[in-house]
């Protein structure tokens, strides 16, 4: 099976193809930039660097959030509109689960998340065979680690936004916090097109974001309409 795995839910940038099961290349960057001028010449120039041509993908995996809402968009329309192009299915996953990959080996439980500002966080908790233990949510941390903690277990904390929050995690998990090195602080493409083999294809005209939270215009409009 041949995938093009695409990430531009957070600032990272990502890009994979995986050819007869094996990772082809991959494309990773830790950056601030604008994701809808880098992603097409970052897909462009993997497909000509693993030798594949458009025709040769049989399945298009896109991270389907949370995270930045107008990165999120930019993955998933570009994911449907190459997938309807070339007519194979797509698959979305959620951004969380992809880097709570990067614990696989980790023999706890597994707590991925990223800023959310404010205080709060987009996170979940999985263990190491990727099973949810609890449902991703937007919390405050300090709510969160507060429900963690009572669990009384070693967990991994991977995140790009880790400095945000480290010195809050230590304190109240204490030893029970355990955290990635710096290579493994970042969600791989390579993991997300991995993820979408076991997945089924989603139905591509019901494919969408994964916000775990309302756009704040959107809120804020709301909040109007109910006044």
């Amino acid at each position: 099976m041949n995938i093009l795995a695409i990430d531009t839910s957070n600032y990272v940038l990502g890009v994979a193809v995986i050819k007869n099961h094996e990772v082809a290349g991959e494309w990773v960057t830790n950056v601030k930039k604008n994701h809808s001028v880098r992603l097409m010449p970052a897909i462009d120039q993997m497909m000509k660097e693993t030798e594949t041509s458009p025709e040769e993908l049989d399945l298009i995996a896109v991270a389907q959030g949370p995270g930045s809402f107008t990165g999120v968009r930019i993955g998933m329309a570009t994911a449907k509109s190459m997938a309807y192009a070339l007519d194979i299915p797509v698959t979305g996953i959620s951004s969380l689960e992809v880097l709570a990959r990067q614990g696989t080996f980790f023999e706890g439980l597994i707590c991925p998340f990223f800023d959310a500002r404010r205080g709060r966080v987009y996170t979940g908790l999985y263990d190491g065979k990727m099973n949810v233990v609890m449902e991703e949510e937007n919390i405050d941390m300090d709510t969160w680690l507060e429900k963690v903690e009572a669990m009384k277990q070693p967990i991994l904390f991977i995140s790009q936004d880790l400095a945000l929050f480290r010195e809050r995690i230590e304190a109240k998990m204490g030893d029970n916090a355990v955290f990635p090195t710096a290579a493994h602080q970042y969600a791989r493409p390579s993991y997300l097109a991995l993820a979408a083999m076991k997945t089924p294809a989603s139905a591509m005209h019901t494919l969408s974001p994964n916000y775990l939270r309302l756009p704040e215009a959107e809120q804020k409009w709301l909040n109007r309409q109910e006044k």
